[in-house]
């Protein structure tokens, strides 16, 4: 039995030759030899090289350009800060030229000085009143502490439960947004 299968194996093996000298003759028979072959996958790589090349180019440009946006960006946003306060900053400055002329004018009298306080008081609510800024914490309102800060508690039977009796500093907000708190007074909490 054993001769039987060491015939076989032999028979194998000598299919095999045969077939991988075929195929050598085929691919001779082709034109490609084994240096053809070669050349071929240096040629392969090359490109694999060059479009890794390209790819690599275009993630660094568009790293660079994502970097100059982001640049550009914070650059705006500063400006845009920086205009803003500008912009209202130019409105005050005739208030403040109002009361420098007020302060300048020693001739006014008590009632002259007292209207021309108004008027620039007036003039400074304009400009708060063109920006959106409301006041709020007025006397009478009932007490919130998320918009009002109570500084003192009184009692009295003329005022309801938790109400501003006395406002010492005037709340401020912008939309939604608290800018000061309203210092007050409140009754009976």
């Amino acid at each position: 039995m054993k001769e039987k299968e060491k015939k076989e194996k032999n028979e194998k093996e000598e299919v095999k030759t045969d077939s991988g000298q075929e195929k050598e003759k085929e691919t001779e028979k082709k034109g490609e030899t084994p240096e053809k072959k070669a050349d071929k996958k240096e040629n392969e790589i090359e490109k694999l090289k060059a479009e890794i090349a390209e790819k690599d180019d275009k993630y660094l440009r568009l790293y660079a350009e994502f970097d100059n946006f982001r640049k550009r960006s914070n650059k705006e946003k500063a400006d845009v800060y920086t205009n803003s306060k500008a912009d209202i900053i130019k409105e005050l400055l005739p208030v403040l030229d109002n009361f420098d002329r007020a302060a300048a004018n020693s001739e006014a009298d008590f009632d002259g000085y007292r209207k021309g306080i108004e008027l620039i008081f007036s003039q400074f609510q304009q400009i708060l009143d063109k920006y959106g800024v409301e006041s709020f914490g007025e006397t009478g309102e009932t007490f919130d502490p998320s918009i009002h800060s109570a500084v003192m508690v009184t009692e009295d039977e003329n005022l309801g439960e938790n109400e501003i009796a006395e406002v010492f500093s005037k709340g401020y907000k912008l939309g939604d947004k608290i800018l000061r708190e309203a210092v007050v007074k409140v009754a009976n909490s």
